[in-house]
């Protein structure tokens, strides 16, 4: 993917400040919360907007405590000047924790503009220099096309998409790439979760709940044969976007997931798939000691970063000539028994 501004040219513009929210929880997500921040740091010291870090509250949809457990990933969250802001998980929580995403936005400031990161991302750029319009919304295409499973003699493509923007009044023709195929998974608008963004957090959240919600609860015919776990986010956000007048071009690729960011989603994919920059950023990001005594409380990251597990891992692989397809990186790193998570 070619970086969008070339060296010598002139920067973009930059836009108005915005807020910066990921989600921080007991387990992994914590260690990785803590990872996006000190990377954010790195590269936005000055930025003037807000990094947020969103945890859910103590309730009944959960088990136990979903709140971050280890001292010292808040006490660096806080050096990195980041502000914990606490949310309730009111209709997903443990039996759907993807939802936090959605939850989390009635909890931000109403009217700032936002962009979302799922935590498993590291920041490798200045982020106000991606040129958002924020009336725009749009998402992740960094995506393969795990939705809908098409069935032999089920609903096709257009007939499962089409029945989503007729349940919700949208204008089903609008939302397709003609460029590509009748029945090929890219002519659909269909997006990674990994991030996303709006001028207003209440009313993205709003619509991204009720949407969210009906289909779960009460989903076309046309899903019958369809799972939502766990892909309702990803069915919904599009349709979301559609409704607020974004879409897929609304911003131009090689920003995220590209120049100014990278979703990971695990060590190992980072390791095995990823530029030698971010790996290099990964690696100068995690050197100092008082980031590495708290990442090191999460054995992936220990074994990965700091035991050189990462190396190995990357060894595996020609970055040249990687895999089509995410599964066959998956097998061979459980293979090597370096499928760490």
């Amino acid at each position: 993917m070619p970086e969008p501004a070339q060296k010598g040219s002139p920067a973009p513009p930059r836009t108005h400040p915005f807020n910066v929210v990921i989600v921080g929880q007991s387990g992994r997500l914590q260690y990785e919360a803590a990872l996006f921040a000190v990377s954010f740091r790195a590269a936005n010291p000055d930025f003037p907007g807000k990094l947020l870090v969103a945890e859910p509250n103590d309730s009944d949809a959960w088990s136990r405590s979903p709140r971050m457990s280890d001292d010292g990933v808040r006490g660096l969250l806080e050096a990195c000047g980041a502000s914990i802001i606490p949310f309730e998980a009111r209709h997903f929580g443990e039996r759907y924790p993807y939802g936090n995403k959605i939850e989390l936005l009635s909890a931000l400031p109403k009217g700032e503009p936002f962009v979302f990161f799922d935590s498993d991302t590291l920041i490798l750029d200045d982020v106000t220099r991606v040129p958002f319009d924020f009336d725009r919304p749009s998402a992740s295409r960094r995506v393969e096309g795990t939705w809908p499973q098409i069935e032999l003699y089920g609903p096709g493509y257009t007939e499962t998409w089409k029945s989503l923007y007729d349940k919700f009044g949208l204008d089903f023709e609008t939302s397709l790439d003609l460029s590509q195929p009748d029945e090929y998974w890219r002519r659909y608008l269909y997006f990674n979760a990994g991030f996303f963004y709006y001028r207003c957090p209440h009313e993205f959240g709003a619509r991204f709940l009720d949407y969210a919600l009906a289909i779960r609860d009460d989903p076309p015919a046309e899903l019958v044969c369809q799972s939502l776990d766990p892909w309702l986010d990803q069915v919904a956000l599009p349709l979301v976007i559609h409704s607020l007048g974004g879409g897929r071009d609304a911003l131009k690729e090689g920003w995220l997931d590209g120049q100014t960011s990278c979703h990971y989603r695990l060590l190992p994919l980072l390791y095995a798939r990823e530029d030698q920059r971010v790996i290099d950023i990964l690696e100068t990001v995690t050197a100092p000691n008082r980031v590495k005594k708290v990442l090191k409380g999460y054995d992936p990251m220990k074994r990965m970063i700091y035991q050189g597990k990462g190396a190995k891992a990357r060894a595996l692989f020609d970055q040249a000539n990687l895999p089509r397809r995410e599964q066959a990186l998956r097998n061979t790193l459980k293979r090597e028994k370096l499928w760490l998570r």
